[in-house]
C-alpha cells in the first residue's frame, strides 16, 4: 500500500474506517477513562498521517495501529499526571452479558504484560507469532504469558471457561 503525495493521509482515512473500534477497544484496556481513550486514540491517528511508514498490506497497518496505540497507553499510564490523580474506582463497563463482564473485568484486572497478550489473542483474533512480532517478544513468551494469564482468570472467575 502506498502512500500519497499527502502524506498517508488516505491510508489514515481509510484505517479509521477500518480500524476505530480497534484502537478504541485497545485504549480503553489500558486507559479505562472516556477522555484519555479519546486523546490517545486522536494522537494514534495523528502519528499515522504523520508517519513516512509505507505499508506492506491491511495487517500492516492493523498491527502498527495496534503497537503504537498501546505504546501511546503506556505512556499515557506513566505520565506524573495520571499517577497522582485518584481516580474512578468502580468503572461499569456496558456489557449485554453479565458473563461476559466479569470475564472483561477480569481482563483488565491482569498484570500488564498478561493483559497485552489475553486482549490481542481472544479480542483481535491474532495468532501467536503475529503477537510475539507485533510485542517484540519470543513466541515461547507469548506461549507462557497466555497460560499464566487463563490461570490468573481461571481463579478470579472461579473456574468458568474463557
Amino acid at each position: 500500500m502506498e502512500k500519497t503525495s499527502h502524506g498517508n493521509y488516505d491510508v489514515a482515512t481509510e484505517a479509521l474506517k477500518n480500524y476505530a473500534d480497534m484502537v478504541r477497544r485497545v485504549c480503553f484496556i489500558y486507559l479505562r477513562n472516556y477522555a484519555d481513550v479519546e486523546d490517545a486514540f486522536q494522537d494514534v491517528f495523528l502519528k499515522l498521517m504523520q508517519s513516512e511508514t509505507k505499508f506492506e498490506d491491511e495487517e500492516h497497518i492493523k498491527a502498527w495501529l495496534c503497537r503504537v496505540a498501546i505504546n501511546k497507553c503506556k505512556d499515557m499510564c506513566k505520565s506524573f499526571f495520571r499517577k497522582n490523580v485518584s481516580s474512578i474506582e468502580d468503572i461499569e463497563i456496558p456489557f449485554e452479558d453479565k458473563v461476559e463482564s466479569d470475564v472483561m473485568t477480569a481482563v483488565l484486572s491482569l498484570p500488564p504484560k498478561y493483559k497485552d497478550v489475553v486482549y490481542l489473542f481472544y479480542y483481535e483474533d491474532y495468532t501467536v507469532p503475529e503477537i510475539a512480532k507485533l510485542l517484540g517478544i519470543k513466541e515461547n513468551t507469548i506461549y507462557s504469558n497466555l497460560h499464566r494469564a487463563r490461570e490468573l482468570l481461571k481463579k478470579e472467575l472461579g473456574g468458568l471457561e474463557i
